[in-house]
């Protein structure tokens, strides 16, 4: 995967337009549909006894996921949600590496190449990903890692790039 540039403003005003979508949406679709199926199903207050529908509302709530996600993932490949399914696609290998950073830093330290070509696509994308979600209290951390991992790849005669990665590496570990 190939890290792109992003137009943060841009990128901020879409997810935020997307997200209000989507909680409106599902939150409308889930009363909907509810109401809908304790219409058709549901059971009648006789005397003013209580009546437990809760099996209609949380089949409401379902349904709307259900329909709310099936738009979300017909429409990830569209040019209003490409830098956001990027992001997330993004956030998913870095998911991968964090599960594998102890065995992959200890590879960067014997000197494996595969390493420091994971480690250095890992710091590189989460400094985009942190600058594009405001997340400034850990970017000093960031920074002195990738300073590190490069003295690292000083030590070691390396030069490593980002379009060396491949997120097939990361199951080498």
């Amino acid at each position: 995967m190939m890290l792109i540039e992003i137009d943060k403003s841009t990128y901020r005003k879409t997810l935020n337009k997307v997200i209000v979508t989507f909680v409106l949406s599902f939150a409308l679709l889930a009363i909907a549909c509810g109401a809908i199926l304790i219409q058709l199903f549901g059971e009648v207050a006789i005397n003013g006894e209580a009546v437990d529908n809760f099996r209609f509302n949380l089949a409401g709530v379902l349904i709307a996921l259900v329909f709310c996600s099936v738009i979300l993932n017909k429409f990830k490949d569209s040019e209003l949600f490409k830098e956001i399914y990027y992001v997330w696609q993004l956030k998913q290998i870095h998911n991968k590496i964090y599960r594998k950073l102890t065995k992959i830093k200890k590879a960067a330290k014997e000197g494996q190449i595969d390493a420091f070509i994971v480690l250095n696509f890992y710091y590189n994308s989460l400094k985009q990903v942190y600058f594009l979600d405001d997340n400034t209290l850990t970017i000093s951390k960031l920074e002195k890692d990738l300073t590190a991992l490069q003295a690292q790849c000083d030590e070691h005669n390396l030069t490593i790039t980002l379009e060396q990665f491949d997120a097939k590496l990361i199951k080498t570990f």
